[in-house]
């Protein structure tokens, strides 16, 4: 599965099955914006590296990078970011492939 396949399946199923009082979103980090827009958001307080999903649930933070397994690279910015999350108390974690992805939400228990 590409990164791209797994993470339209964990938000499907987020969708279906999230508990009512977890809040989640994507942020849309992507590379496609040109150099001025880029520059705009960094301005704004855009941060390279942001976990492809962030989860409040119960007074805690969660973030989840998603990659393919086996051929998923966390980058530079990445490691930085879940660094930095865990070091403010946070939970993150880089799950590799659809069934650590959904194994990691059942456990942090955002499902119903």
């Amino acid at each position: 599965m590409t990164e791209e396949a797994i993470h339209r399946a964990v938000v499907a199923h987020l969708r279906a099955i999230i508990n009512s009082e977890a809040v989640w979103f994507h942020v849309a980090n992507g590379p496609t914006a040109s150099p001025q827009y880029r520059r705009k958001l960094a301005a704004l307080g855009l941060r390279p590296g942001v976990s492809d999903l962030i989860c409040l649930h119960n007074g805690e933070a969660f973030a989840l990078e998603l990659k393919r397994e086996a051929k998923g690279r966390v980058s530079a910015h990445q490691n930085k970011f879940l660094s930095d999350w865990r070091n403010a108390g946070g939970h993150g974690v880089v799950a590799e492939g659809l069934d650590e992805a959904l194994a990691c939400i059942k456990a942090w228990g955002w499902l119903r």
